[in-house]
């Protein structure tokens, strides 16, 4: 039971970054109708941006120039690394998604491929091929419970990804703006009839998407401290796996085909080999998608791609 327990930590752990990236897809997915296949790339971007503002951040505080705790250089690594890597997503979306909005399906998607390839180049290009380690922002301290070991970095880490998740559903379904992305999905071509523009919520849910996988970049960096330029490629398939588990649209959907995505491959991991954990995992995601075919949540009309 203990070790059960010690890997249901572990799942917590890996779906809040799953769940945080799928977010992204399934938004864009649902009001624009088309796969941003560069969103596990600006997962890494984030995280890569979320290392240098937390390593100047640290070193001004080491020099002296600014004194700033622990706590506080956490959450300014965080505000500021969204604010850029939402203006990342406006990019991505006015240069590279904008001029394809009335072309094929397909089109957009090889696009979004090209630019997750542009973001890997050019990190390689800046940075070079060598790998980097995250800045220890938290202390990193383990508490015993019933024989269950938590360090305090994994409560942060599922505590932060639930509440970005919270205050997304409640963006989403209170506010004005979330009440236009929800019309926008419902209905593409009559929102712009009732005085929405269509490039505002293309900007803003991109902006949304990008900024919380900004977020599972720099939590990501906090429980696994080396960054590689290509570690968003397999984070943003599982991902997007994700989102369409979860159902066209449904914020709900994307956060617990997230988690599921991630306890489902901790505790293949626990039973069967580790080389198995892929085969097996997907294996009962498709499983669930024949008897689920539109996701938890998604509605049979969500299935109606505009190719």
């Amino acid at each position: 039971m203990t070790y059960f327990l010690q890997n249901v930590v572990n799942a917590l752990q890996w779906g809040s970054f799953y769940a945080l990236i799928a977010l992204g897809y399934s938004m864009v997915y649902s009001i624009l109708m088309l796969f941003n296949f560069a969103h596990g790339d600006i997962f890494m971007v984030g995280s890569y941006i979320g290392f240098g503002v937390a390593a100047a951040l640290v070193a001004l505080s080491a020099a002296g120039v600014v004194v700033l705790p622990s706590w506080l250089i956490f959450t300014l690594t965080i505000l500021v690394t969204m604010i850029l890597t939402a203006m990342l997503g406006m990019a991505v979306e006015r240069v590279g998604y904008r001029p394809l909005r009335d072309a094929p399906r397909a089109s957009a998607a090889i696009t979004g491929l090209m630019i997750g390839i542009i973001l890997e180049t050019g990190n390689l290009a800046i940075l070079g091929a060598r790998r980097v380690r995250f800045p220890d922002l938290i202390e990193s301290v383990t508490y015993e419970i019933g024989g269950v070991y938590v360090t305090n970095k994994k409560i942060m880490i599922v505590v932060v990804s639930l509440l970005f998740m919270v205050a997304m559903q409640y963006f989403v379904s209170k506010t004005k703006w979330g009440m236009a992305m929800r019309a926008m999905a419902y209905d593409y071509l009559v929102v712009p009839l009732m005085g929405v523009s269509i490039n505002s919520i293309a900007r803003l849910t991109f902006a949304i998407g990008s900024a919380l996988a900004a977020v599972a970049g720099i939590l990501y960096g906090i429980a696994y401290p080396v960054l590689d330029p290509y570690m968003g490629v397999l984070f943003g398939w599982k991902a997007f796996v994700a989102a369409i588990l979860g159902g066209r649209g449904s914020i709900m959907g994307a956060t617990l085909a997230g988690f599921l995505l991630g306890f489902i491959e901790i505790f293949v991991a626990m039973v069967f080999p580790s080389t198995l954990r892929d085969l097996i995992a997907y294996s009962i995601i498709l499983l669930i998608l024949v008897f689920r075919p539109h996701g938890f949540f998604g509605e049979p009309y969500s299935a109606k791609l505009r190719l």
